[in-house]
């Protein structure tokens, strides 16, 4: 009997252990968390000493119209799940089990009344001043969420670096970029409403992120692939000046243009007549279903690419398709132009990319084939500039040994990093800018997935472990990551990635074009693939 009392003693004491820990992880009630916002208090939750909000509307916008603040509400709002994200021009019905299990995206709900953002900070009406660090997702401008990647959560971040971690949901593809300013005042700025749903975002961080603890004056903003192409967008954004005063672009400089006014018009005017409206019955627009919608803007696109094609006009990106453009409003220059760069002289910029990018998916038919077969491939492809090929890639990597290595080399996204980089550090008196080249190579899958683009964003996050399908979640990984996020924390706080964990990292210029190489050892090089780029764009 007495033995009996002990075990149900023992037993009750290990189930109140269990309740306590899971009580003090995650942290949850009428009362916890709640802070201002200038539309009214919201109620988040605490999970690892970490403050996490989601779903905030920052915004709310009629289709095709400028977004405007969102009405005020009364008592706490809840802001414990994602909010809704941008609809899809083409839903997902199914995926590649293979890939899929290495990106593991969340997909989330769909609807139009998607401005929201998300809030991760260390501690809330503290009185502190935290940097904020803004994360802009990618998806190029067509696709993706704030939470759509398991590397996207900021808690990991926020507790690491004592930092304010913030992302966004914004209006994506057609009804953000659908040009309708011929048709209506109401619609002027709808070429580039997206963008400005970004810019309203970061107005919500100017005037709320006080009371989450952050600094409105030290505002870092980042991106990765369409992200970072809209970081580009943003320092060429005279509405955006001040918002932020940092910027750190990964794998975002392939779009090096935006596009004209010509361009958008003849896309709006396509959709409109495949829709059969006119300027008289311009308004139906806004409650036609969106997917009627989504398939008359895309062969819209089609017919203008085509039509452009047949003129001789070239293509900027993958082809024609959604993004920003030079509206003489909004967005009164090209993002590489001379007033650009002068726009966000000030602002420090950490620009770099993943060294294989898509060239694992592109060459993955040569996944297992002999090096005969690679090597005859080559011979195809580049013809008698072949070994000048093979020569200009042992350059840029050494190490690489591997036949197919020679054919998983990054050549479409580092140029306009490089190009970027070159024309931002040339400016007298500017901000400094530092290069980076991620080149760890994930074991998932026998390695076959290298550094693929989206690779260093569980590095950059501190989240190896919630990405463990693309990073395989091993302690060489926990390494890196633990020097990658302390190098992203530290240029937000001041404007510099160095530190103890690395080695030095100086400032990149065109002469000593300095790019520290993200690896199980880390390391900083000049330029070595000059001559790579330079084959390659001839062939």
């Amino acid at each position: 009997m007495k033995k009996s009392i002990t075990c149900f003693i023992a037993i009750v004491t290990m189930l109140s252990v269990g309740i306590l820990t899971a009580q003090s992880e995650v942290e949850t009630g009428e009362n916890i968390a709640v802070t201002k916002t200038n539309s009214g208090k919201v109620r988040g939750y605490i999970e690892k000493g970490i403050f996490t909000y989601k779903g905030i509307p920052y915004a709310t916008a009629k289709r095709f119209e400028a977004a405007v603040k969102p009405e005020a509400w009364e008592g706490v709002r809840s802001s414990t799940m994602y909010g809704p994200v941008a609809p899809l021009l083409t839903p997902t019905t199914s995926v590649q089990d293979e890939s899929e299990f290495v990106f593991d995206h969340d997909w989330g709900y769909t609807n139009e009344d998607c401005l929201n953002l998300n809030v991760w900070t260390p501690g809330i009406d503290d009185g502190k001043k935290r940097p904020v660090m803004f994360w802009i997702h990618g998806g190029g401008f067509t696709a993706g969420s704030s939470h759509e990647l398991p590397s996207y959560d900021g808690a990991n971040l926020s507790k690491k670096g004592d930092v304010v971690v913030v992302s966004i949901n914004h209006r994506l593809n057609v009804l953000g970029f659908l040009d309708l300013s011929a048709y209506s005042d109401k619609y002027k700025h709808s070429a580039n409403n997206s963008i400005s749903d970004m810019v309203i975002a970061l107005e919500w961080v100017r005037d709320n992120i006080s009371n989450f603890g952050g600094d409105p004056n030290n505002v870092t903003i980042f991106g990765q692939s369409g992200g970072g192409a809209k970081v580009n967008t943003l320092m060429a954004m005279p509405k955006a000046k001040g918002l932020f005063h940092k910027a750190v672009n990964q794998s975002g400089s392939f779009r090096t243009a935006l596009l004209e006014k010509e361009v958008t018009q003849n896309i709006a005017k396509e959709t409109i007549s495949i829709l059969g409206l006119n300027a008289a019955t311009i308004d139906s627009i806004q409650n036609i279903p969106f997917q009627t919608l989504a398939d008359a803007s895309s062969k819209a696109l089609k017919v203008v690419e085509g039509k452009m094609k047949a003129e001789g006009k070239s293509i900027i990106g993958f082809g024609l398709n959604w993004g920003p453009s030079k509206d003489g409003v909004a967005l009164p220059c090209q993002v590489n132009s001379p007033e650009a760069l002068a726009l966000s002289k000030d602002i420090p910029l950490l620009i770099g990319t993943a060294k294989n990018e898509f060239a694992p998916f592109a060459n993955m038919r040569f996944v297992g084939a002999s090096d005969e077969t690679i090597m005859n491939h080559i011979k195809e492809t580049y013809k008698e500039k072949a070994e000048d090929y093979i020569k200009a890639v042992k350059k840029a990597y050494p190490e690489d040994t591997a036949a197919k290595d020679l054919l998983d080399v990054d050549t479409m996204f580092r140029p306009g990093a490089v190009a970027e980089a070159n024309s931002k550090s040339s400016l007298k008196d500017g901000a400094p800018v530092f290069m980076y080249l991620f080149t760890w190579q994930s074991p998932v899958f026998d390695g076959k997935y290298k550094a693929l683009h989206c690779m260093e964003l569980p590095f950059v996050f501190d989240n190896i472990t919630l990405a463990n399908h693309m990073t395989g979640g091993g302690q060489e990984a926990h390494v890196l990551a633990d020097k990658m996020s302390q190098a992203w924390i530290n240029f937000a706080k001041n404007g510099n990635p160095n530190h103890s964990g690395l080695p030095d990292w100086p400032a990149y210029n065109n002469s000593n074009t300095a790019t520290m190489h993200f690896n199980t050892t880390s390391v900083v090089k000049p330029q070595l693939d000059k001559e790579l780029f330079e084959l390659v764009k001839g062939n």
